[in-house]
């Protein structure tokens, strides 16, 4: 089965998009906005401290009737933040995000080094590859044709 490290490579671009705790959620918005994502891991120092996405700011600001433009994102952010590893295969990925209802998950190396981010998205792609590949094969199979 697919690797994480096989998706990262597929994905071809490695930029990590992210905020530090202390900026707005509305310099969040305008980045996720500008790069067409709906999530920015939240650096601290180098490290991973969070995630935030559009789903925190729906939630957490705008039903609240709370400001984007005076709140940090560290008070957004969802601090527990489940990561993976690149030798992991996508169907562990796809089971964590359903179990955790979540739809990004950093990949870490093994010392703790940021390598990228996965999307529901990213994985999805990936499973419809994969399954075209294998009906492809089969009606070679039964066709008896050959490539």
């Amino acid at each position: 089965m697919t690797t994480v490290a096989d998706v990262l490579r597929a994905k071809g671009s490695s930029a990590i998009h992210s905020v530090s705790p202390s900026n707005t959620m509305l310099d969040a918005l305008k980045l996720m906005a500008e790069k067409g994502i709906g999530a920015l891991l939240v650096l601290e120092g180098g490290s991973l401290a969070g995630i935030v996405t559009e789903r925190d700011y729906a939630r957490k600001i705008a039903l609240q009737g709370r400001n984007s433009g005076s709140t940090p994102v560290s008070e957004v952010m969802t601090r527990k933040v489940h990561c993976v590893l690149p030798r992991q295969n996508i169907g562990e990925c796809m089971s964590l995000m359903t179990t955790n209802r979540i739809r990004h998950l950093p990949v870490m190396d093994e010392n703790r080094q940021l390598l990228g981010i996965l999307s529901i998205g990213d994985l999805v792609k990936e499973i419809i590859s994969e399954q075209q590949f294998t009906i492809q094969q089969l009606e070679h199979y039964i066709s008896g044709t050959h490539t």
